[in-house]
């Protein structure tokens, strides 16, 4: 298999001045791509801001011979979003690929978490992710080609006690994803999200010793470089760790039909074991077919022919 290169693409990452965007940002420059690193230079938690963490990424790219700039947009900022795509395009013409990584982090369990804590979560993770795709999304369909990648987390798709500001951010950027896999498939946009494992500013402390030096972001990155490729996959959730990846997939049972005089609470209980049972399971691509498959339950009982 040929290496995979972005000779010719420009890539903006945000959140890329530290650990996975970093990481991202100068493998992506080393495959030919000319990136934007975008950082806003606050701490874990959000607080603060400074451009030197993205300028720094940017010499180590044009160290090696690379091309790259700097832009310390808040993603929660459309106006700040949109200035950083409006330079990008003025500088190198196009925007091909974009990487939303930027998040903060603000653990509390629910009951003594501040709404503002919830709030600002989503803001960074979820709406910051909207906003730089909303940004990106009318230069991609008008060149008729565009590469996203969202970044979720295991503690939206299984959760996490402490992170349910943050578990509901990771979560809503799947079912993002999943409506601008839709939305975007007939422009050549292909939209996939990462769902990462390693030791960042994030996880520091979290992990054993022993077990962190196994968990590179350079690892993580190899299946974010995939993703954003020329021929990478569509609408794909990648699990990637300590050279771990996997792909998390969400099914729906088959389940089963009650008539209406049997379409009670009780009868749900009574038949939930058949409700849950995974034999026969489907991956559904939109929403459209659980309702479809309901409705052909329904007139099978009826003796309704449909189409």
């Amino acid at each position: 298999m040929s290496d995979i290169r972005f000779d010719g693409r420009v890539a903006i990452v945000t959140g890329a001045g530290t650990g996975l965007g970093k990481s991202h940002a100068l493998e992506l420059a080393r495959r030919g791509a000319k990136v934007v690193v975008n950082d806003l230079g606050g701490s874990v938690s959000g607080e603060g801001g400074s451009l030197s963490a993205a300028e720094s990424v940017v010499r180590e790219i044009t160290d090696a011979g690379g091309q790259a700039i700097a832009h310390g947009a808040n993603v929660t900022r459309i106006a700040e979003v949109q200035d950083m795509v409006d330079q990008t395009l003025k500088t190198w013409g196009k925007v091909d690929i974009l990487v939303n990584n930027a998040g903060i982090l603000r653990d509390k369990s629910f009951s003594k978490m501040p709404l503002e804590d919830f709030q600002a979560v989503v803001d960074v993770h979820l709406i910051g992710s909207v906003n730089a795709t909303k940004a990106v999304w009318e230069p991609m369909r008008e060149a008729g080609y565009g590469r996203i990648a969202m970044t979720s987390s295991s503690s939206g798709i299984y959760g996490n006690f402490g992170q349910s500001n943050y578990g509901a951010a990771k979560m809503g950027v799947v079912g993002f994803m999943n409506v601008l896999h839709l939305e975007g498939q007939k422009y050549g946009i292909k939209v996939n999200t990462l769902s990462p494992t390693a030791l960042t500013r994030m996880t520091e402390g979290l992990i054993p010793e022993e077990a962190a030096k196994l968990m590179t972001v350079e690892s993580v990155t190899a299946g974010l470089v995939y993703l954003v490729s020329e021929d990478g996959p569509a609408r794909t959730i990648l699990c990637a760790g300590a050279g771990g990846y996997a792909a998390t997939k969400i099914y729906e049972t088959p389940g089963v039909y009650l008539a209406p005089e049997d379409q009670t609470p009780e009868k749900v209980a009574e038949n939930f074991n058949k409700i849950v049972d995974p034999d026969g399971q489907q991956e559904f691509e939109q929403g459209g077919q659980q309702t479809f498959k309901f409705v052909e339950y329904a007139a099978r009982h009826f003796g309704v022919k449909l189409g």
